[in-house]
């Protein structure tokens, strides 16, 4: 560095006092803008943004010299005042919507606010300057806080705390910095529960004792958090030891402030909320089963020396407290205390009571009514209160609701009770009981507990007068009747009540009960009878055909279900309004037939009846539009295509045959992925082709030229998809579908059987050599190709010898040969050739052992098959005898050095070999 270049110290200062100043010149004009948006509206985000810039400027600048510290106080204050003006306009001017966005924004404009006074740190001149730096980001914690930025709130709190941290706390007299500090501790202990730090925030109460300084009102204040805590934990009911000992500290926080308290009102105060913790005491210890502390808790709130605490809870608890202790005898005392006592509230006593059922049960029935009879009383007995207590003590379902229908049911059914009900008056009356016991009837038949239903449902049934305008409502209560009894599976009690509610009112309903009846007594043939009878009804509706098929499936009556949808669909042509789309009952009726084997028939009978329909009704009536039509299709179509592959393995050719064409046209009906379903439409043609050639050779009885016809119609249709599919499937040189070269020598295979039936040769090899010209085309295809057409009735040596020469071509193209297969296809290529070849000399036959021979010229021993090997040689050695007989010397010369040579490459016949030289060279003395 050169020294023109180094800055003297008084530059330096004189040149970060001008950056300081600007720095605030900015800050200050921020301000401003800040100040003119205030009134009509929130300040723009950017303000925040530079704000902030500013802030990291400044503190890069630090120390300050006084004077600028006292000016980053002044604007501080003046942020500080413009961010309350702009809270208070918010409440009153910004819609609830936005009331997060611009809390957000706020919180974010005091938390700089904060962070501007702690740069200037220590002023001279300024009494406490952080506790007073330590109360904005106090203030600004809150706000976080009630937004539920924790993370944020937990900054600021750890902020004001550093703070705050290098005082004497001793050396504070004033009240309210005192105050500040343990506020400070409570808010951050609050923020470290929420974050569920529940450690940092005990700690920090614990922290906080040494705060309070001898105040009632911050003992108070103490006590409220240790509460609150306790209450979250006990509501959690997670750690309840956890959630007594909050409590308990409470508690002594409570002593503490009552003996610190120095007015009457501060007394008071702090006495209720050391009942309420009391009270919070006692529930913990209920739930902890301490049934012993909870009488203690109790006997202390009653004999306080301040008049004792009459909160209504005290004798619910001390009554659950006894009945924990198994003492029902102090337990009914607290009970019959409760109804003579007119403070405590009706609920309170209702809750009290279904205690005392679920602990009494039922040695507890006549208690119980009792206190019921004695609450009559205390209402002064009319019809009207019997109505209104009945229906409070029966409440809803849950814990204790069949003891407390039980004690109701016997109350009802009491004579006193019921002569209530007997004056003309009390028609209205008699009428609200009996829709109280019905309804509660009727939550217990939901949940199932019939024998409580029943009961009920019993004891309604004397408040409906004998005459004739009742007559339906009576109906209806034997039927309902009929219903429980049949959830309990007493059959003949339920027979004798749905008898009775015929004689009364005959209707479908009563013919579907006793359907009902007869499927649970399993008797399936007289559930399909009284299928009948529903019909029959005058006010019979479809939907209990409906309802009977789900009866039967919930029953595994699977033949009954097969009837009620069978005769379902009968009505789907009658122009009556139907429950369920046609199709849906086609699918539920296939799926049960499903269910069991045997019922492909009557599977397959649906499937032709559904598509029968969808062609009579259009696609989109009968299977619906947009996807739910596509699904309903594809599982038509998926269903069918099933049943043909699954018929098939199971060697049920024709009727996979019959399957797979019926999902070929379901497919036809398929919208959406139009490749795909061309692919499973020309797969079920071929493959229903394939069935119906296997279903030949498994019945030894030839396809009729009807059959033959057909086969010749689908394969027709399937080749011409078969064009399109493999033009996409095979338009790339990348990996090739197999699905389509599968389905594509199939259709080979299956063409060529039907062209064979025809005769029609040339067909034949067309087809075949349309095959080898594809991309599909495989060797091992070639090679069963080749196989089927060089045997059988209808064999084809022009196909045979051209599939079996191409395989050869490919397995010896291949860079690993497959010798095996070369072995076998060059015997048959033999084997035709010596059957075929006609008047013609044997220069093809010898052509393919000269092949041969190339073949196994320069492979490892045992490479080429040693039998197939073997056999070559030793024909093509025999094949030299007739020649020679002849005379034809240099004809069988050549066969036997081709033989001779093929040897020399087989192992094993060293013997062989040895003695086709002696007879070659006798041969060549002899010439």
């Amino acid at each position: 560095m050169r020294i023109a270049e180094i800055s003297s110290p008084e530059l330096r200062t004189l040149h970060g006092d001008s950056d300081d100043h600007h720095i605030l010149s900015q800050i200050e004009s921020i301000i401003k803008q800040i100040e003119s948006h205030s009134v009509n509206k929130q300040p723009p985000e950017t303000t925040v943004v530079n704000l902030r810039q500013c802030l990291t400027q400044l503190s890069q600048l630090a120390p300050f010299s006084n004077s600028l510290k006292l000016q980053i106080w002044k604007l501080s204050y003046r942020l500080w005042n413009v961010c309350v003006d702009i809270s208070n306009t918010a409440s009153i001017r910004f819609s609830s919507s936005s009331t997060t966005v611009a809390g957000e924004n706020q919180a974010e404009l005091r938390h700089l606010t904060a962070d501007l006074l702690s740069i200037a740190s220590d002023v001279t001149g300024i009494p406490s300057p952080a506790i007073k730096s330590a109360s904005f980001y106090y203030k600004t914690g809150m706000l976080w806080h009630n937004l539920r930025k924790f993370d944020l709130a937990a900054k600021c709190y750890e902020r004001a705390t550093d703070l705050v941290s290098k005082l004497d706390i001793a050396s504070i007299t004033d009240a309210g910095e005192r105050k500040l500090l343990l506020d400070l501790n409570l808010a951050r202990s609050r923020t470290a529960w929420e974050v569920r730090d529940q450690n940092l925030a005990i700690a920090l109460l614990n922290r906080s004792k040494s705060m309070v300084s001898g105040s009632s009102e911050n003992y108070m204040e103490l006590a409220k958090q240790f509460m609150s805590f306790g209450k979250c934990s006990l509501a959690a009911n997670s750690d309840l030891s956890e959630a007594l000992k909050l409590m308990n500290e409470a508690l002594e926080n409570c002593e503490k402030g009552f003996g610190a308290a120095r007015t009457r009102e501060e007394k008071v105060e702090i006495r209720g909320l050391r009942w309420k913790v009391l009270r919070f005491i006692a529930a913990i210890h209920l739930q902890k089963e301490e049934f012993e502390s909870v009488v203690k808790c109790v006997k202390v709130l009653r004999d306080s020396a301040e008049g004792g605490d009459d909160h209504p809870s005290l004798s619910v608890l001390a009554m659950k407290a006894w009945l924990g202790l198994g003492r029902h005898v102090e337990a009914e005392k607290e009970l019959r205390g409760m109804v003579i006592d007119r403070g405590i509230p009706e609920g309170v006593w209702v809750s009290a009571v279904e205690a005392y059922f679920t602990a009494a049960g039922t040695a507890g029935a006549e208690t119980a009514k009792g206190v019921f009879l004695g609450l009559l009383g205390r209402c002064h007995v009319s019809a009207g209160a019997a109505v209104r207590v009945a229906s409070r003590v029966l409440g809803g379902s849950g814990e204790g609701s069949k003891v407390r229908a039980k004690v109701v049911a016997e109350l009802v059914s009491d004579e006193r009770v019921v002569a209530l009900f007997a004056e003309k008056d009390a028609a209205k009356d008699r009428t609200a009981m009996h829709a109280v016991l019905w309804n509660c009837g009727a939550d217990n038949f939901q949940s199932k507990d019939y024998g409580t239903s029943a009961e009920l449902f019993e004891k309604s049934m004397l408040y409906i007068p004998h005459d004739t305008e009742n007559r339906i409502l009576r109906a209806k209560g034997f039927r309902v009747l009929c219903l429980c009894h049949l959830g309990l599976l007493q059959l003949d009690r339920a027979k004798e009540y749905i008898d009775e509610a015929e004689k009364l009112e005959p209707n479908v309903v009563c013919a579907f009960l006793k359907y009902k009846i007869y499927l649970q007594k399993n008797d399936s043939q007289g559930a399909i009878t009284q299928i009948e009878a529903m019909t029959a009804c005058l006010d019979f509706q479809p939907d209990f055909l409906s309802l009977s098929a789900h009866e039967a499936v919930a029953c595994s009556a699977r033949s009954v279900a097969v009837a009620s949808l069978s005769t379902m669909l009968n009505f789907y042509t009658s122009g009556k309004s139907m429950p369920t789309a046609e199709v849906t009952v086609m699918r539920t009726l296939v799926t049960i037939l499903s269910q069991e084997p045997g019922n492909e028939q009557k599977v397959l009978k649906t499937l032709k009846h559904a598509h029968t329909r969808a062609s009579e009704l259009g696609p989109d009536c009968f299977f619906g539009k947009e996807e739910v039509g596509r699904r309903e299709r594809n599982w038509f179509a998926v269903t069918s295509w099933n049943y043909g592959t699954k018929t098939g393995q199971d060697k049920s050719y024709e009727l996979s045959a019959e399957f797979l064409r019926l999902a070929s046209s379901f497919y036809d009906l398929v919208k959406g992925s139009d490749d795909e379903n061309n692919v499973m439409v020309c797969k079920s043609l071929v493959l229903s082709v394939s069935s119906m050639i296997a279903s030949e050779f498994q019945r030894k009885t030839a396809m009729s030229e009807t059959e033959v016809k057909q086969a010749v119609t689908l394969l027709d249709r399937a080749g011409k998809m078969l064009k399109s599919i493999s033009a996409g499937s095979f338009a790339n040189d990348g990996e090739i579908n197999t699905v389509a070269t599968d389905l594509f020598f199939i259709y080979t295979l299956c063409a060529y059987d039907v062209q064979g039936r025809l005769n029609d040769l040339g067909s034949q090899l067309f087809t075949v050599k349309s095959f080898a010209s594809s991309k599909a085309c495989k060797p091992q295809y070639l090679l069963q190709i080749g196989l089927q057409a060089s045997q059988g009735p209808r064999s084809n040596h022009e196909v045979a010898t051209f599939a079996l020469n191409e395989c050869l071509s490919s397995f010896l193209s291949s860079p690993v040969p497959d010798y095996q297969n070369v072995a076998l296809v060059v015997r048959k290529l033999i084997a035709i050739a010596s059957i075929h070849k006609g008047d013609k000399d044997d220069d093809l036959v010898y052509s393919m052992y000269k092949q041969a021979y190339r073949i196994m010229v320069g492979l490892k021993e045992g490479e080429y098959p040693i039998e197939e090997g073997k056999w070559l040689a030793m024909t093509a050695w025999n094949r030299a005898a007739v020649p020679v007989r002849l005379g034809q010397i240099e004809m069988g010369k050549k066969w036997m050095n081709i033989g001779f040579d093929i040897a020399k490459h087989v192992s094993g016949m060293e013997v062989y070999k040895a003695c086709m030289e002696d007879v070659l060279s006798n041969l060549e003395k002899k010439l």
